[in-house]
């Protein structure tokens, strides 16, 4: 039984070895992993299972063909929080619920522009503090950031 209702997405995820670590966070974690399609891999890659090890078998993935369906499968009266480098507000700055929804946009582009301008007061940032020569942290890295600030504040 799941601790609370928090789940983690993933919008067309690229490398599998990141998504392998973040389906081991969320097994620890007793969270389900989302995906939206298109992979960047196949389901079935040794890099994925790898990055996983014996934790993927009791990870409970949805495989989504979009993000509208992800929004129908888990329902729109949710926070949706869409993790960006462009926006302002950093992710402490709110107050996590267990219904809340993280969204991670893909590894080389982030989340789709228009889903972030529709979204303007529920975008987030992990603040680097120093942006000099790095665009944006590792996405396995970011999920873990921001989940494990969500989980300090609901327990």
């Amino acid at each position: 039984m799941k601790n609370n209702n928090l789940q983690i997405v993933l919008y067309q995820p690229e490398i599998p070895f990141n998504t392998g670590n973040i389906g081991r966070l969320c097994v620890s974690n007793d969270l389900s992993l989302h995906l939206i399609k298109p992979l960047g891999f196949s389901l079935d890659d040794k890099y994925l299972k790898r990055a996983g090890l014996d934790y993927w078998q009791y990870l409970d993935l949805k495989i989504h063909e979009s993000f509208e369906e992800l929004q129908e499968y888990l329902g729109k009266n949710r926070n949706y929080w869409y993790l960006t480098t462009k926006t302002q507000k950093a992710y402490w700055d709110i107050q996590f619920t267990s219904n809340d929804v993280l969204v991670f946009g893909q590894e080389t582009r982030g989340l789709p522009s228009e889903l972030l301008a529709e979204n303007q007061t529920n975008c987030l940032r992990i603040p680097m503090y120093s942006e000099k020569n790095s665009r944006s942290l590792n996405l396995s890295t970011s999920v873990g950031i921001v989940l494990y600030e969500a989980l300090r504040q609901l327990n």
